[in-house]
């Protein structure tokens, strides 16, 4: 059951657990908006940097209590066993949010753990990155008009939710979020495994061409487009990716099925059957972008 409490935490404070990029560039956007910020990162010597300008006290047993919000911004596995670790450490009437790619396993954890006090987790997921990693590609404009998905606990009424989530944007106000919108963990991680997971696969599979080698000098936008995740953090992203597997696995299914209709029509010389598969193509972007 949780226990009450009165709220213990300074307001407007906020704990980042991790300074990679997403943790980093958080710290840097509400540092730089006024916001006190506390951080935990598991490499001394990158905390140790990011004391210098970006934070303003190291997040330890002691000082956890003292953040009105929490943002986990490790990997899955590592952002839930944080929260099981220190759950008994955060002020009641807190918030703790993560900004981790898949929604389904951390949701379910995180609310459990929540469950058990008096403060709250909401789900989240900045709609923003780079290609690169680390505290040092982390900048405070990285959220600026960006979009932020949340997924709050679906035990709550209704009015409870909008206090919840307006908290939220009022908190995170100095990161310059284009829109908030809300959803399920399912709907999420479907959706997520064709914008981003999809994108990656292909962009990293489609280097892998022999020809890839060859293609300074011949090679323009197109190129430059589809090629730029193929870089990524291969430890993390496999991490998604499996997080994801059933959504993941059926968006790469329907992917291999188009694209083996292209290659028939290829194989065979049908310009009229490779020329509606291409018009179709067109069409669905198309109506997509409402053109």
């Amino acid at each position: 059951m949780p226990s009450h409490g009165t709220p213990t935490y300074v307001d407007g404070r906020v704990g980042v657990v991790g300074l990679g990029l997403m943790g980093g560039s958080f710290a840097r956007a509400l540092h730089a908006g006024g916001r006190e910020v506390y951080a935990w990162n598991r490499t001394r010597s990158t905390l140790e940097l990011a004391m210098v300008d970006v934070v303003d006290g190291e997040l330890t047993d002691e000082s956890i209590g003292s953040c009105e919000l929490i943002i986990l911004a490790g990997y899955p596995q590592a952002s839930i066993d944080w929260l099981l670790q220190m759950e008994g450490l955060i002020s009641p009437g807190a918030i703790a949010i993560d900004c981790v790619g898949v929604k389904r396993r951390v949701c379910e954890s995180c609310f459990a753990i929540a469950a058990r006090h008096d403060w709250h987790f909401v789900g989240c997921h900045p709609m923003a990155g780079t290609q690169h990693s680390g505290y040092a590609h982390s900048r405070a404009g990285m959220f600026r008009g960006a979009p932020m998905v949340m997924v709050p606990p679906r035990d709550m009424d209704d009015i409870e939710r909008l206090d919840l989530l307006d908290r939220i944007e009022r908190l995170l106000a100095p990161c310059g979020f284009g829109q908030f919108s809300v959803t399920t963990a399912e709907r999420h991680d479907e959706v997520i495994a064709f914008t981003s997971q999809l994108a990656h696969v292909v962009s990293n599979a489609y280097v892998k061409s022999p020809t890839a080698r060859a293609h300074r000098g011949f090679s323009a936008g197109s190129y430059k487009d589809l090629t730029r995740v193929a870089r990524l953090n291969a430890r993390m992203w496999s991490e998604l990716f499996l997080e994801d597997a059933d959504m993941l696995s059926r968006e790469i299914q329907t992917l291999i099925d188009c694209l083996l209709e292209y290659k028939g029509a290829i194989d065979a010389h049908d310009a009229g059957r490779l020329e509606a598969l291409l018009a179709e193509g067109d069409r669905r972007k198309r109506e997509i972008e409402g053109r």
